[in-house]
């Protein structure tokens, strides 16, 4: 059923949730650090070990599509809302968490692009 779909994504966004703050609260930082990243992140991890499973029903799998696709426009919204002259004076660690965080997404995509030519290669 789809709300099984909905389910996981709350469950994603609870556990994000709770990673953001504790990155947070380790970085002396009053605020979330990244929960919805590591949300979004999270669910796309279940989507794939589910399906590399063959646990997911049709109906569940609907229900994760479009929530997961609902979620991208919601992640830029928060985005676009948040205070960046706020970051910025409030301390630079926030500054350097955020290119930290941007210079490792950059430095996965050789290897998730490997990974995934190799999963291509071994279906064939």
């Amino acid at each position: 059923m789809k709300i099984y779909g909905v389910a996981i994504l709350a469950g994603c966004f609870l556990v994000g949730h709770i990673i953001g703050d504790q990155l947070g609260k380790l970085f002396h930082l009053n605020g979330n650090l990244g929960g919805v990243g590591f949300a979004m992140l999270g669910l796309i991890f279940m989507n794939d070990y589910f399906k590399r499973k063959n646990i997911l029903k049709p109906e569940t799998e609907s229900g994760m599509l479009f929530w997961s696709t609902m979620y991208i426009p919601v992640v830029v919204a928060m985005s676009a809302t948040q205070n960046v002259k706020a970051a910025l004076s409030g301390g630079w660690v926030a500054v350097l968490v955020g290119i930290f965080a941007t210079l490792a997404c950059y430095a996965l995509i050789p290897f998730i692009a490997k990974l995934s030519k190799n999963q291509s290669e071994n279906k064939k």
